[in-house]
């Protein structure tokens, strides 16, 4: 399935797993969907020719018919695929623990979200990075198809996962900025972020969205929120310690006393922010993460489809 119960998604011991199980469930998914025919893998077999490169030989074939066929995909793109995540503190909301009954916050999302989005694209033989960021970029990887190159990436993800950093602030327009300059050809770049900036640096990071379009790249920016709880500020009516993950300021309040500003200065925000978005062409995506992966890859398999050479 492509959601995933809790009790996988609490413990994500083995995210390869996990992204293989999200893919595959997708995958059945689109034989019912608008997407039927989306070559995932590959369109039909063929015999092998002697000379020709073995890594598309299918051996499961071989093992049923003692004949080697290769596998003929439909389309080889050289699409490259960079997949940039905040790693903020701000990202592990809401918090998870042995305790909580969350079972996902918005990096757990993110880092499963992007997982899948290797594993989808290794499938289809294209290329993809990773960028990681908070204050600075703090991993930042050249593209590659392999699955050597996907099982790294994963490391990468894993130890964000289970060793998370408290009171680490964001700076996403600098962190962008390096990435736009660290991209040589046209890319599909892929955002995972809250995009919650201070007020002061919010000019910034729409200049350092713009700076990516600037270079020729195609942008997907999924906006990752608790809807529920950041958007809409949906809670019981009675006294709350709100705690500022980035900062660790805290303040008491009631939250019927000020949902209404609340939500209107986020509203504001993020109307400011779709609407930059379709200024510079980027593609605005609202990534609830209580809303499952499957609006994720298929927004993917959109933006794909019309990249297509």
């Amino acid at each position: 399935m492509y959601d995933l119960d809790n009790k996988s998604v609490r413990e994500m011991s083995n995210l390869e797993l996990l992204a293989r199980q999200v893919v595959e469930g997708f995958i059945i998914g689109l034989h019912k969907s608008p997407f039927h025919g989306f070559s995932v893998e590959f369109a039909e077999h063929r015999i092998y020719n002697p000379g020709e490169s073995t890594r598309n030989i299918d051996w499961k074939v071989y093992g049923r018919t003692d004949r080697l066929y290769s596998k003929r995909y439909e389309e080889e793109t050289n699409l490259r695929c960079q997949i940039v995540l905040d790693a903020s503190s701000s990202m592990y909301f809401p918090e998870v623990n042995a305790t909580s009954e969350a079972a996902i916050n918005k990096f757990r999302f993110s880092a499963l979200a992007s997982a899948a989005l290797m594993n989808l694209l290794m499938r289809q033989r294209d290329a993809f990075g990773l960028s990681i960021f908070d204050e600075e970029v703090r991993t930042h990887t050249n593209v590659k198809s392999s699955t050597t190159h996907y099982r790294l990436m994963l490391t990468h993800l894993h130890k964000l996962l289970h060793e998370p950093k408290l009171n680490q602030s964001t700076n996403a327009a600098q962190a962008l900025h390096q990435i736009a300059e660290s991209i040589h050809r046209r890319s599909l770049v892929i955002i995972f972020s809250d995009m919650f900036e201070s007020s002061e640096d919010v000019e910034q990071l729409f200049s350092a969205l713009q700076h990516l379009k600037y270079n020729k790249h195609e942008v997907v920016l999924f906006h990752t929120v608790d809807k529920r709880q950041e958007i809409d500020f949906e809670f019981e009516n009675r006294p709350y310690e709100f705690v500022d993950l980035e900062s660790g300021e805290t303040v008491k309040v009631q939250p019927s006393q000020v949902k209404d500003f609340y939500r209107k200065q986020v509203g504001d925000f993020l109307e400011n922010l779709k609407q930059r978005c379709l200024q510079y062409r980027i593609d605005f995506v609202e990534a609830d993460i209580n809303q499952g992966f499957k609006p994720i890859l298929q927004q993917y398999l959109v933006k794909r489809s019309k990249m297509r050479v």
